[in-house]
Order: C-alpha cells, then sequence, then structure tokens
C-alpha cells in the first residue's frame, strides 16, 4: 500500500471541497459524521488518514461513500417528515373558520 503523502493529501482537499459543495454539505457535516476534533480540513484529513490506513484508498472512499449514504438517507427522511406535516395541516382550516363566522353574522 502505498504511503500517506502530501500530494495524497491535496488530492483529497480537493476531492472532498467539490464533494461537499456538490452535495450542499460543510465540512461540520463531514466532521460529525467522521468523529474529527474539529471541521477544519487537517483535523478531517487526519480521520481519513486513519481509514487509510486500515485499508487504502479503498478504505477512504467507502467511508466517504458512507457518509454520503447517510447524507441521502436524512434528505429522504426530512422530505417523508415534511410531506406527513403538509398531510396533517388542512390548509382549509382558515377559511373554514372564516366562513363559520361569517355565518354567524349573517344569522345575527
Amino acid at each position: 500500500m502505498p504511503k500517506w503523502t502530501q500530494d495524497l493529501k491535496e488530492e483529497l482537499t480537493l476531492l472532498i471541497k467539490d464533494w461537499l459543495k456538490h452535495n450542499g454539505k460543510t465540512q461540520i457535516d463531514l466532521r460529525e459524521h467522521l468523529g474529527a476534533n474539529s471541521s477544519r480540513m487537517p483535523a478531517l484529513l487526519e480521520s481519513l488518514k486513519k481509514e487509510y490506513s486500515l485499508g487504502g484508498i479503498p478504505k477512504v472512499a467507502q467511508k466517504l461513500c458512507e457518509v454520503e449514504n447517510d447524507w441521502s438517507l436524512q434528505t429522504q427522511n426530512n422530505k417523508e417528515n415534511l410531506s406527513a406535516e403538509k398531510e396533517s395541516t388542512d390548509p382549509f382550516n382558515q377559511l373554514d373558520l372564516i366562513l363559520e363566522e361569517l355565518r354567524e353574522d349573517c344569522d345575527t
């Protein structure tokens, strides 16, 4: 397995920045999933270096894929929650109240 080099760190840094931007996420989001001490890039890379020592680039790629899957699940759950919330709220509830008040006013 190749050693952890400065070139590898620079390539991973560029990859991570583009990947985060593409996913609409921040380094803070990545820190939470990696369990890093900080959201700064050196701390994130240090967490990925540990993964690298366990299995090289494939292990780093696997970890990043797991993170992306978690983000996808969170997004899907958020959409489902919003959908359920929309279904539970009656958009005509206010109109019903206004109509009821108008009827009461007309009856008197």
